[in-house]
């Protein structure tokens, strides 16, 4: 099978479990992935987040995301448990569909990684 059909299999099934999860079934667009993963990384799931934390969610899951492509590294917690990460090498200029192509692909990484999907 070839790698783009794998991906789109893989996307497919953590959108349809994510969906059924946390939208009843209504499917998630990236972002509110991207937010998902976010929110998993803090690890406070049953807090009420403002729109500039959910911002800082985003931001924590994207840099975790692309943490395996050699793009961010983790630095630390801060005294409110918020992880902090430095950046390593700046992501490369991406039209609007690849940077999409990337995170879909990081994202798949991630849940094999957290064995959420095979």
């Amino acid at each position: 099978m070839a790698r783009d059909e794998q991906l789109k299999q893989k996307w497919e099934a953590v959108v349809k479990l994510l969906s059924d999860r946390f939208a009843d079934g209504e499917k998630l667009d990236l972002d509110a992935i991207i937010y998902l993963v976010g929110v998993q990384e803090l690890g406070q799931l049953h807090r009420r987040f403002k729109k500039d934390d959910k911002i800082n969610l985003m931001h924590i899951a994207i840099c975790r995301l692309l943490e395996p492509f050699g793009y961010y590294e983790f630095e630390y917690f801060d005294d409110q448990g918020w992880p902090h990460y430095k950046v390593l090498e700046q992501l490369p200029p991406l039209r609007a569909g690849e940077q999409s192509v990337l995170m879909k692909e990081a994202i798949v990484q991630y849940f094999l990684e957290k064995e959420v999907i095979e």
